[in-house]
Formats: C-alpha cells, sequence, structure tokens
C-alpha cells in the first residue's frame, strides 16, 4: 500500500534543453574544510522515500538495476530505475536499517520513482511512504567528519549505516564515500546542525560540494545524466547494476548493450584551458558531440567538467564548449581520497590529475 501523494513533493521542473554553463567554485574557508576538517551541508531537499513490510525488497527488486536482496540491515546500495527501454527514471540511494528501506534522490526525479513503486507495491506486502517533507538529510565532507558526528569506530566502507544520537538528539547515520550523512526528523536538523558546528564543521553551500563531486567523476542525474541515458553510458554498471539478479524494469535493454553492444556515448572528463560561458554544447570539429552544464573551478584539478560524450571524442582529443578550448580525458580527475587531502599549501599546484 502505498502513502497519498503529497503536492508540495512535487519533483522541481525538468531542465530546459537548451543550457547554459554554470561554473562553480571554492571559498577559502570551505576549501579549508573539505581538505582538512569537516564541511557541512543541509541536503534536506534531496527526495526521500521509504519501504516497509515484508515484502518491501521483493518490490524494490523488481523495480532497481541493483540486487535489494543481498543488502543486510546496516548496508546499502546505489542504483538506477530504468524505463522499459533501459534509459533512467533516475537514480537512488538505498540504505536499510533495522525494519525500512530509504531512499533518497534527485527532486527531479523523485515522482516518477514514487509512481514506479507505487505501481510495484500492489498487491504486496509491502507500504510506501514519502518522507522528503518528515526527513532532514545533512552532509559532512571531509577527512574529519566522522570525528566530528562522533561516530569513528563505524565501518568505512560507502554506504554503512546505524542509528546514533548527536548531543542527544537521535538521528540515523550513513557513510558516503567523501564523509557521512545524517538523516533525521526534519523538525530536529537545525538542532543537529548547530551542535555539528559547535564541533567544529563548517557550513557550505551546496554549489561548493558540487566541485568535489566532479572532482570524483561522479555524474549527477539532473546535470550530467537525464531520462535518455542508459547506466552504461554513465560508467554506473560497476556501481549500479547487477547481471545475476532476477527480472527488473528495462533489465533486457541493459544486458542486451552489456553483453552483445557498446554504447553510443560515454561519460568522460573535460579539462578547460580557460573558464567557458554561454552555450554548453561541446563540439568535436563542426560536430556537436555532447553537453556541458556545469564546471567546476576546483583548486587541485583546475578548470573541468563530466560531459556524456559521443565515443568519436576519445581521451586526448580537443574539443570546445562554451567559447573554451577543452581536452577529453578519462575519470576520475582524482582517485581515492586525494580530493580530501589536506594541503599545507593551498596555493600549490595540483598534483597527480590521473
Amino acid at each position: 500500500m502505498a502513502s497519498e501523494p503529497q503536492s508540495t513533493l512535487a519533483p522541481s521542473p525538468a531542465p530546459a534543453e537548451a543550457s547554459s554553463i554554470e561554473v562553480v567554485s571554492l571559498s577559502a574557508e570551505a576549501e579549508r574544510a573539505i581538505r582538512c576538517g569537516a564541511a557541512l551541508i543541509d541536503r534536506s531537499d534531496r527526495g526521500k522515500l521509504a519501504l516497509s513490510g515484508d515484502a518491501a525488497a521483493e518490490c524494490l527488486n523488481g523495480q532497481v538495476t541493483q540486487d535489494v536482496t543481498k543488502i543486510e540491515p546496516g548496508c546499502g546500495a546505489y542504483a538506477t530505475f530504468l524505463t522499459t527501454k533501459g534509459q533512467m527514471l533516475g537514480d537512488v540511494r538505498i540504505v536499510r536499517t533495522a525494519d525500512t528501506f530509504e531512499l533518497d534522490t534527485e527532486r527531479v526525479s523523485l515522482q516518477a520513482l514514487f509512481d514506479a513503486l507505487r505501481v510495484g507495491v500492489l498487491g504486496h506486502d509491502a507500504e510506501l511512504h514519502k518522507r522528503t517533507i518528515q526527513r532532514g538529510l545533512i552532509s559532512l565532507i571531509g577527512p574529519r567528519a566522522k570525528v566530528v558526528a562522533q561516530v569513528e569506530d563505524l565501518g568505512g566502507c560507502e554506504f554503512r549505516n546505524a542509528p546514533f544520537t548527536v548531543d542527544g538528539v537521535p538521528a540515523h547515520v550513513i557513510v558516503t564515500d567523501v564523509g557521512v550523512d545524517i538523516l533525521c526528523e526534519a523538525e530536529l536538523t537545525e538542532q543537529i546542525i548547530a551542535s555539528l558546528k559547535a564541533r567544529g564543521a563548517v557550513g557550505i553551500s551546496p554549489a561548493e560540494a558540487e566541485v568535489v563531486r566532479l572532482e570524483r567523476g561522479r555524474p549527477r542525474y539532473g546535470v550530467e545524466l537525464g531520462e535518455r541515458t542508459m547506466p552504461q553510458e554513465a560508467g554506473l554498471n560497476d556501481r549500479a547494476v547487477s547481471f545475476t539478479k532476477g527480472c527488473y524494469v528495462g533489465q533486457e535493454t541493459v544486458a542486451r548493450l552489456f553483453y552483445r553492444g557498446s554504447p553510443n556515448k560515454v561519460l568522460r572528463g573535460l579539462r578547460f584551458a580557460q573558464p567557458p560561458s554561454g552555450d554548453g554544447t561541446v563540439k568535436f570539429g563542426e560536430k556537436a558531440v555532447g553537453e556541458v552544464k556545469l564546471v567546476a573551478e576546483s583548486p587541485r584539478v583546475g578548470m573541468v567538467a563530466l560531459a556524456l560524450l559521443r565515443v568519436a571524442a576519445e581521451p586526448g582529443s580537443t574539443v570546445h564548449c562554451g567559447g573554451a578550448e577543452a581536452t577529453v580525458v578519462e575519470l576520475p580527475f582524482v582517485r581515492d581520497d586525494r580530493a580530501l587531502a589536506c594541503c599545507k599549501d593551498s596555493s600549490a599546484p595540483p598534483q597527480d590529475q590521473a
């Protein structure tokens, strides 16, 4: 059974097809917090859903690309929702707690995912809930994220999660690739944020957090990815797709592309010689091969972006976008934890950018 949709939770409008490039950068304070401390972002506006009931795993497993049946309580996974043609409806983080599956996604894909799950729970012992208004979500990014959250003993693997408290306030902590996230009741969000800042967390903007995401080469639905994207094009097969589980929506197309074909587009990095602006169309020679919506001015790796490009624009190729020249490169721009490594001299040039 599904909770009734709430009109106040309607997703943001889909971005217009013609886009203008946005450039994001880091303040000195944000840079120091991300590399050496703990940066805090309130991400409560992300879409949030929950599934409960004895058949919750079965229902979710039939809708997503990941094998949900293998997720134990206290663990989680990253997955995508697909159309029957294998194109993305959205992506989602799945966190299994003691009695529910907690999901969070981009607001632009929230309604589509809710609608898919609402159909999936029909006739099953499972209940679907919208949690966007009811739950707060706080991210801590940086090498001291666990220290500030006081969860140093929590396992280091991404998606590991557990109930905990922040100065006596109940919440749920989730390990991320760059720190930890904290899920809480919405009315407790500001109280928890105040406690974390008192422990040394430094508030930064969501735009500043995007710099870290781009450095690490992780695409975002609604920015680099959209409703025509297939997981293999975005390099998501290893992270988000199971090829051994049972049937799910879009499986046939995904499997056929993986075993018998090759994508026409591939997620690549772009390294710009100078800041681009205006039209985000990426051109290889005279041909349009992709689009850029967001560029990061990173102190570590320079002016960079992610884009789904036609395979003709191979790594090493020179392309043009927004009036600027860029080199196509393999991803990520930084590996492992180097995006968060503390640099004693913040003015030092980028190190290994492979």
